[in-house]
């Protein structure tokens, strides 16, 4: 199993960012998918989920309306549309197989740093 993220940045306030994750080693289409995130000296926190079975999508309310998860499953990639980028959005954003109760991150998941600021 291989997740890889990328597209982070340093972006000011208001700004957008779109964030990939890049998987192989099992069957994406199939797998529900999840991003979290953690910010300097604190916990990991789940962000947003994406379902195979029914494409629902569900998101943490501090990203509801700002972020958009979505996923091409011919590509095998994972995304994050962030718009609307706020100072606490600044973190370290993961992907990660299965839903938001139950997701597997890797001990060796890389992410991708976001750091918003003016």
């Amino acid at each position: 199993v291989q997740l890889v993220e990328s597209g982070g940045g340093l972006v000011q306030p208001g700004s957008s960012l779109k964030l990939s994750c890049a998987v192989s080693g099992f069957t994406f289409e199939s797998s529900d998918m999840t991003w979290v995130r953690q910010a300097p000296g604190k916990e990991t926190e789940w962000v947003s989920s994406i379902y195979a079975r029914t494409a629902a999508r569900s998101y943490a309310a501090f990203v509801k309306g700002r972020f958009t998860i979505s996923r091409d499953n011919r590509k095998n990639i994972l995304y994050l549309q962030m718009n609307n980028l706020r100072p606490d959005d600044t973190a370290v954003y993961y992907c990660a197989k299965g839903p938001r109760s139950s997701y597997s991150l890797s001990d060796r998941a890389q992410g991708t740093e976001v750091t918003v600021s003016s």
